[in-house]
């Protein structure tokens, strides 16, 4: 299929050397495309820029694809493409099964690494934006050709199981019959008794070293409380219409087997040393060593992480590693591929891509927390939300807050604002494509038959053409950058000037070849619409 912008930028480059930096007209009586190339040109050359526009002018050959190039001002290149071609690319994205969005040049195997819960607790406000990106990222790159790889770090390891099967046991509990909230209640209660009685702290930190041995009894009541998490995350990502199931799980325990072989391996090469009974390595520059075992002989996060690369790279042929956790965690992250390098566990043909993400603030602009402080669940945010809408439109409006502005930025829950149908919100974007249906839907019962775009001769025509022709490059964006802000703008903008278009040119009431050729835009704006919508995890709904 064409790509336009790819093809002008090309066009150009290949006349003047440089990136034309290629960017969308400010205003209709400039064209599509503006180019200050022959201003950056001009000043390394000493000469007038108009005068270097003019000698590129002559030479750029965009005869087959715009009209004749126009120099404004001090000297940018204006660029409109024919409304002829604008109406081949449209009807091509109309018949395109995957909308414009092209296939990778080069399809890498791609380990995403998020969600992360723990077993015994449930999903809270933090995992919420882990989960909503995560799942972004997965739908982006897959559409790309990508082969991606979720990987649902889940907390099902370490010593708060000592406590919990040692309550389960004093209080002799049926699990059988517990969800994932008398889970977290059972963490709560085994918590307070750890607190409050040293007999009691000792029979746990017993049974954690049960558990490391591989006591029966204790696996048993251990495997049931991940069940029972399990159950409930399950419950919670089929609402949110997350694509993560079991097959995505790799928790910490996953690589219990491989910590010693990884802190044997850096020792015995010199890349970790003892110092003060703990074992570590000391990168260069960071004054914090990283702890690949503690003193008493424990494996703490930094092993984990560093066996996980190992067998996302080794065993899964990852060539791509994105983890999506929140902010505070980026020293770790850095940290742990700096030592993944070192070891030679991340060679340098594989990226490691640390996306952190900033805190969902309550009204007030401070951290959303219950009155007593805890972290809202994430099954109340949504109840929250549902509150002022119908699930889809709510789950929309949560997850197009989330991912619209960027990531690293701390956002405002504010429901009764995000459910909105107006303004930059999921739902306005839920309604434009819903309209765009119902034209159709129209369309049918009047029996007025279209096929391509043909006729764009009013502006705000072109404008949405020109729109569609872009989905593509904006995709593949998002999934270079991982900054889904893109691709939210981007279905904002197109929703909006599918609005003018509405206004501006009569669909049903034209007639003829002009008829057909806008119902054909309204059906390859749509499409366009409900592959970007998916793109987000948010339905695209036939009528709103």
């Amino acid at each position: 299929m064409l790509s336009l912008p790819s093809l002008l930028s090309a066009r150009v480059q290949d006349v003047a050397g440089i990136d034309p930096e290629l960017r969308p007209a400010t205003r209709p009586q400039f064209g599509h495309y503006q180019s200050n190339v022959a201003l950056r040109l001009a000043k390394a050359a000493g000469r007038p820029p108009r005068d270097v526009a003019a000698d590129l002018v002559a030479k750029i050959e965009l005869d087959d694809v715009c009209e004749p190039l126009e120099i404004a001002g001090p000297g940018f290149i204006n660029l409109r493409i024919k409304s002829e071609v604008l109406a081949r690319v449209a009807s091509e994205v109309l018949a395109d099964e995957r909308a414009g969005i092209g296939a990778a040049s080069v399809p890498k195997t791609v380990v995403v690494d998020y969600s992360s819960p723990n077993v015994a607790k449930q999903m809270h406000v933090g995992h919420l934006r882990s989960t909503i990106i995560g799942d972004c990222f997965t739908r982006v790159l897959r559409a790309q050709g990508h082969q991606v790889i979720p990987q649902n770090h889940i907390g099902d390891w370490g010593r708060q199981f000592g406590m919990l099967v040692e309550q389960i046991l004093e209080e002799q509990l049926d699990l059988s019959a517990l969800d994932l909230p008398g889970a977290e209640a059972l963490y709560q209660r085994a918590n307070t008794h750890l607190k409050e009685s040293e007999e009691f702290a000792d029979r746990a930190r017993e049974r954690v070293v049960k558990l490391q041995a591989g006591d029966a009894e204790t696996k048993q009541l251990w495997r049931q409380l991940i069940e029972v998490s399990l159950a409930g995350f399950n419950d919670t990502y089929r609402r949110m219409n997350i694509l993560l199931t079991d097959a995505d799980l790799a928790g910490e325990s996953t690589y219990n087997a491989d910590l010693a072989v990884v802190a044997q391996d850096l020792e015995s090469r010199g890349i970790a040393k003892v110092d003060d009974g703990a074992l570590a390595v000391f990168v260069e520059g960071q004054s914090t060593p990283a702890i690949i075992r503690n003193a008493q002989g424990g494996f703490g996060y930094t092993c984990t992480d560093l066996a996980a690369i190992r067998h996302r790279v080794g065993e899964l042929g990852a060539n791509r590693l994105i983890y999506v956790v929140g902010s505070p965690q980026e020293f770790h992250f850095r940290q742990v591929f700096t030592v993944a390098r070192m070891a030679g566990y991340l060679p340098e043909t594989v990226s490691a891509e640390f996306v952190g993400f900033g805190q969902v603030l309550g009204a007030d602009g401070k951290k959303f927390s219950t009155r007593e402080g805890t972290a809202v669940t994430l099954n109340s945010l949504l109840d929250a939300a549902e509150e002022q809408a119908a699930p889809s439109i709510a789950l929309a409006a949560i997850k197009y807050a989330d991912l619209s502005s960027g990531l690293q930025k701390d956002y405002t829950f504010d429901a009764e604002r995000m459910v909105a149908t107006t303004g930059d919100t999921g739902p306005y974007l839920q309604y434009a494509h819903a309209r765009a249906n119902q034209i159709l839907r129209k369309a049918e019962a009047e029996g007025y038959p279209f096929t391509d775009v043909t006729v764009l001769g009013e502006p705000a025509e072109q404008q949405v053409a020109l729109l569609l022709s872009r989905f593509g490059e904006v995709v593949a964006a998002v999934g270079e950058t991982l900054q889904p802000h893109r691709l939210c703008g981007y279905l904002y903008e197109l929703a909006g000037a599918l609005s003018v278009f509405y206004e501006q040119c009569p669909v049903l009431k034209s007639e003829g070849e002009v008829r057909s050729s806008r119902l054909a835009l309204c059906a390859a704006t749509k499409k366009v619409l409900a592959s970007g919508l998916d793109l987000l995890g948010i339905e695209a709904p036939e009528r709103m």
